[in-house]
């Protein structure tokens, strides 16, 4: 099939190899020329705006950072809904507010074509071992259409339910990551405040029944020497994510105190200055915190 695929990022840059591999023509934009320059030397072809990588599709993929560039890139006169065909199906991956998202929808539906919500949920290791996750909210048949295109990308994909509510569940899920690995931070220190060593605690919990996917790949960042130079997901971007579930649970009437004290964990690693790590660094605030380690910023 012509694929589309707006925002070639961290996750757009790894999903585009996938389709290409899967025997699809794509046709990208990003709006850093640059970024894309890979891609174009792999097969990808470029085009100077999101509505011509629409005219040259029947499905469009986007990933951006939030719900302004979502709007920036699929609505107006340069936007994707201004070059995809009727009937053409429009997924945005994009991490959003649920009512944002569904606003989107219904100036498709206006113009004859489809959206889908369809947030990825996985890390780019999980997006290169081919073991990502794919939500869909949306139609139904256009969920099908679509289907065959979005296995190539990873193996489980769900249909949630109506538009909307796969970003919905996105934050759902992202809510028990962050808190999950904000514990996660917690319980190491603890162990290490009554003389475990940390690689022997971190070991523990990975042979525990506490041990998950996220943790296994993830956990071992707080050893020394093991945080990555380029952060899987940085306390700013996992942080915009928390903020996302906080107004989702003042929104719906939903109590959310695990996370929000994650996110306030989060907060005290932007005011010791370690937030351009990878967010398992939460782990640093509780030694501080128990007195483990001492000193200004790092």
């Amino acid at each position: 099939m012509n694929i589309g695929f707006v925002g070639l990022g961290a996750m757009g840059e790894l999903i585009v190899p996938r389709l290409m591999e899967a025997g699809h023509r794509v046709t990208g934009w990003n709006r850093t020329h640059d970024k894309a320059k890979p891609l174009i030397a792999a097969g990808m072809r470029f085009a100077p705006t999101p509505r011509q990588v629409a005219e040259e599709a029947e499905i469009v993929f986007s990933i951006v950072t939030d719900s302004a560039a979502v709007k920036a890139i699929a609505l107006g006169t340069d936007g994707v809904i201004a070059g995809l065909r009727k009937g053409g199906i429009f997924i945005d991956m994009s991490t959003i507010e649920p009512d944002a998202s569904r606003a989107v929808a219904a100036e498709f539906a206006k113009a004859g074509s489809i959206m889908l919500d369809g947030p990825l949920s996985g890390s780019p290791v999980t997006v290169k071992a081919g073991q990502a996750s794919i939500m869909i909210g949306g139609d139904e048949a256009a969920f099908e259409r679509v289907k065959p295109v979005l296995l190539a990308i990873g193996p489980k994909v769900t249909r949630i339910g109506g538009n909307g509510l796969a970003c919905q569940m996105k934050i759902a899920v992202n809510l028990l990551l962050m808190v999950e690995v904000i514990c996660f931070g917690e319980a190491v220190a603890l162990a290490e405040k009554g003389g475990v060593a940390r690689d022997v605690a971190v070991d523990a919990i990975l042979k525990s029944v506490a041990a998950s996917p996220v943790l296994g790949y993830r956990g071992p960042f707080i050893l020394e020497g093991k945080m990555p130079a380029v952060p899987l997901a940085d306390v700013t971007l996992q942080q915009k994510d928390m903020i996302l579930a906080l107004n989702l649970g003042r929104q719906l009437g939903s109590p959310v105190p695990l996370a929000a004290a994650a996110n306030e964990l989060m907060n005290a690693c932007r005011g010791l200055g370690i937030d351009a790590n990878d967010f398992v660094v939460a782990h640093r605030v509780y030694r501080r915190l128990g007195g483990q380690d001492s000193g200004g910023r790092s």
